[in-house]
């Protein structure tokens, strides 16, 4: 089989098949060479027929090619498998800030009258307040967190494991999506495999204190599985959900699965 089918296949077949024939195709040292030469806007351009002069055609493209590689990202996801932890003695010190606003726009939540909601395709408790949450079983990693900027950092973060958080509050694991808004009006969700992922944490803490303002007061989902931009910070909704919710960044372009 062709390189020219495999990506022909991207634009029509089911991911599954094409991730086969991918790795089938990528065994050789020459060809992985050429697949990575190839990922170029004129690689795909030749490859698709796209016409590079007209803008529709290349945001068509673009889509395509960006729902193929979330397909064969979550195709090639396992859910148990863990990403590596690391010693406290590497902790990145000071831990970087981020966001799509400057340190001084970081919101101010209070904590006595903080609310988590949870809405959607969920049965059990739909309101949480931040007692509540520090009162269930905690736990802690040392994990690196990845920019999709090209920078990383290792963090040690504290918090609910998110599989026990969403069985407590009576979510439908079978769901697609789980989707959340946070108090700066940041937004983004992930797929249920991740959420239940044993390292996606609900996290309240960092570096054994109370989680500042600046990375997410109150709380900040953190999945070392994931790029940045899919741990959103401040988070004060969480919702279940089977239909596609997108986020802040997706909606602008940005890959949806974001796999680190």
């Amino acid at each position: 089989m062709s390189i020219r089918k495999i990506f022909t296949g991207a634009l029509g077949l089911d991911a599954e098949s094409i991730v086969k024939d991918a790795q089938k195709e990528l065994k050789a040292p020459a060809r992985r060479l050429f697949g990575k030469r190839i990922l170029t806007l004129g690689g795909l351009a030749m490859l698709s027929g796209c016409d590079l002069t007209n803008d529709k055609s290349v945001n068509a493209m673009l889509r395509k090619m960006s729902s193929f590689n979330d397909d064969a990202q979550a195709l090639l996801f396992d859910p148990n498998k863990l990403a590596p932890t690391y010693p406290e003695s590497m902790i990145t010190r000071p831990f970087p800030f981020n966001a799509f606003y400057d340190i001084d726009e970081v919101p101010e939540v209070d904590a006595s009258t903080y609310r988590l909601q949870v809405g959607g395709l969920a049965k059990g408790q739909r309101v949480w307040t931040l007692e509540e949450l520090r009162a269930l079983p905690q736990e802690s990693q040392v994990t690196r967190h990845i920019c999709i900027e090209g920078w990383s950092a290792i963090g040690k973060w504290g918090g609910v494991r998110f599989a026990d958080f969403l069985k407590r509050s009576g979510a439908d694991t079978t769901a697609k999506y789980v989707a959340f808004h946070c108090a700066d009006n940041y937004s983004t969700s992930i797929d249920m495999p991740t959420a239940l992922h044993a390292q996606t944490l609900l996290t309240l803490t960092y570096d054994g204190q109370v989680l500042p303002p600046k990375y997410g007061f109150p709380m900040k989902l953190r999945m070392p599985t994931k790029l940045g931009y899919k741990n959103p910070k401040h988070i004060v909704s969480i919702t279940v959900t089977n239909d596609y919710p997108g986020g802040y960044w997706e909606n602008q372009g940005y890959n949806w699965f974001g796999g680190s």
